[in-house]
């Protein structure tokens, strides 16, 4: 069940890395360019995920329990309210745009990130679209269908970034223009194709009704807002912390933050691995709390972090091993490589803890406890982690390597509140059912 949510998360990240290794070739303004721009987009779009994951646990109960009128409601009002959100978070991006001018970036590089934003802006509406039907085939157990989309919007991606931003075969060399194009295409694209999946297949039928602006009903929408926002905001907290970390690396300089841009762009690809595993945690999980079986849903949340142990360890190995390796394949600037070497040996130390952390997420998600662990993940991140890193970047020499320590102290103090929440709530689910039994 995991391997593909795996695939289809890092196929959102693969488009983005996409862009980073063929506009590294540019030079580092360029890439550092790409950073600040998805920077602030991948912040909107954190908060568009976040929401859209309420749709996991609701299908998934409702498949579970086989209740048919409840998951088609959950379908209807879960694909109106992400395409509502998603134009919101596009007008608030447009909105966001003059902060690139006013956050002490390097003059260059906004200049060359402005064009680029204005396109990757207009791909948050099918971007997220496509997320809503994703997490609703991944509440049906259907995780297959969403990784052969992210794997078709790669190759598109590829091919017209290679066209467009340097210009082959009889096409104009568009450099970052081309980039922002490829993406939009390439996610236009990838909803198509979900959509016809999940309106065609009749693994997807029990649910899938004609999609109405005039079926929404107000239990439902509370239902679906009452668990999608916690969600939003946790995401939001989680996100925008890496997101801060750019820019405290673009006050530092153009080279710190094309350096930051590599270390990120290759842990967010481990990320998403992390987060498939979550997704499957939430499935699960929801799955067992449909049939009441909370013994069983303990079990299969600590196998999935059993399984995302074993997956952490060998990330991490392979980021600190191959620190000197990896930067090569962005950009060849030898001061830039050096700072992301020892920003990926940070990387590596704190796949453990983003690990644990997003499974636990997943799992208290599945539970549909989605209002605690977003306290906990704006305590961890920007009460205890930013101040560290702002202090360690800004005020000592550490510079860009005191910006990632601090993020490592933020997913270890997460990752252990979020444990210690999942083990409180099924401990005391299977004592009371114990106690009815």
């Amino acid at each position: 069940m995991a391997y593909p949510v795996m695939l289809g998360q890092l196929g959102h990240v693969l488009v983005g890395f996409a862009d980073s290794i063929m506009v590294g070739e540019l030079g580092p303004a360029p890439l550092a360019a790409v950073s600040l721009a998805n920077s602030l987009a991948f912040i909107a779009f954190s908060v568009g995920i976040g929401f859209t994951f309420a749709i996991t646990p609701l299908i998934a109960e409702a498949h579970t329990s086989n209740n048919v009128a409840r998951g088609k409601n959950y379908f209807q009002h879960g694909i109106l309210m992400s395409l509502i959100l998603s134009l919101v978070l596009c007008a608030a991006l447009f909105l966001m745009k003059p902060l690139m001018y006013k956050m002490d970036q390097p003059v260059e590089v906004v200049e060359y990130a402005s064009p680029y934003y204005d396109i990757i802006m207009y791909s948050m509406i099918p971007m997220l679209l496509f997320q809503a039907y994703k997490q609703f085939s991944d509440g049906m157990s259907q995780t297959k269908y969403p990784m052969r989309a992210a794997i078709l919007a790669n190759v598109i991606n590829v091919l017209l970034n290679y066209l467009l931003i340097y210009g082959k075969f009889g096409f104009p060399k568009m450099e970052l223009i081309g980039a922002g194009l490829g993406t939009l295409i390439s996610r236009v694209l990838m909803l198509g194709f979900i959509m016809y999946i999940v309106h065609t297949k009749d693994v997807f039928a029990v649910f899938v009704d004609r999609i109405k602006f005039s079926n929404f009903k107000k239990r439902f929408v509370a239902k679906v807002f009452n668990v999608g926002y916690p969600s939003a905001l946790q995401m939001f907290f989680e996100v925008g912390i890496f997101a801060g970390g750019i820019l405290l690396t673009g006050m530092i300089g153009t080279k710190a933050q094309a350096a930051n841009q590599i270390s990120l762009n290759l842990a967010t690809m481990t990320y998403m691995i992390a987060v498939g595993l979550s997704v499957t945690a939430t499935i699960r999980v929801g799955n067992q709390k449909g049939r009441k079986d909370f013994v069983s849903m303990k079990r299969i949340a600590m196998s999935v972090l059993f399984l995302m142990l074993i997956i952490d360890l060998f990330l991490a190995a392979g980021f600190i091993l191959l620190k000197d390796v990896l930067p090569l394949l962005y950009i060849e600037d030898t001061e830039v490589v050096m700072i992301a070497a020892q920003l990926l040996i940070v990387a590596g130390l704190f796949q453990i803890s983003d690990g644990i952390q997003v499974v636990f997420l997943g799992a208290l998600r599945g539970l549909q406890d989605v209002k605690c662990p977003m306290v906990i993940t704006f305590v961890a991140f920007w009460i205890i982690g930013f101040p560290v890193s702002y202090y360690l970047g800004l005020k000592t020499e550490l510079e860009a390597l005191g910006v990632w320590i601090g993020m490592l102290v933020s997913l270890t103090i997460s990752a252990i509140m979020l444990y210690l929440r999942f083990d409180k709530l099924t401990n005391r689910m299977i004592k009371e059912n114990s106690g009815k039994l």
